[in-house]
């Protein structure tokens, strides 16, 4: 069974920054396509960045690009994403998923975490 865990999330000013964490307890962790989603109240839940494990090939949602930053640990089995420059519109509940194989490409992922709140201030 595939567990994905978050943590990270929280409060911070508009302009701030924020690190998220995702800890997965599959194996092999260098097999995964990880993901980072979003869902804001009201509002459909919305692709963030995507990582593939092996080839280290990433995508970015144009409205986080040259903000957000997704990368790995293989030794720690997790996957971050560094958020910048924080916006009142990047409040959400994110969420962590993975699915084996597959391309960056693709939003369909197998595996979701409960998610994790973050909340921008204006």
């Amino acid at each position: 069974q595939v567990h994905l865990v978050e943590s990270g999330g929280g409060l911070v000013q508009a302009g701030g920054s924020l690190r998220l964490s995702c800890t997965a307890s599959v194996q092999p962790f260098d097999r995964l396509v990880m993901a980072w989603f979003r869902q804001a109240p009201g509002k459909e839940r919305e692709f963030v960045a995507a990582l593939s494990i092996p080839t280290g090939a990433t995508r970015y949602a144009e409205s986080v690009k040259g903000r957000f930053t997704i990368s790995r640990d293989n030794t720690k089995d997790a996957l971050y994403l560094q958020m910048n420059d924080l916006k009142s519109e990047d409040t959400a509940v994110y969420r962590c998923t993975a699915k084996f194989g597959g391309s960056v490409a693709s939003y369909e992922f197998a595996y979701w975490g409960q998610g994790t709140q973050v909340t921008v201030s204006s």
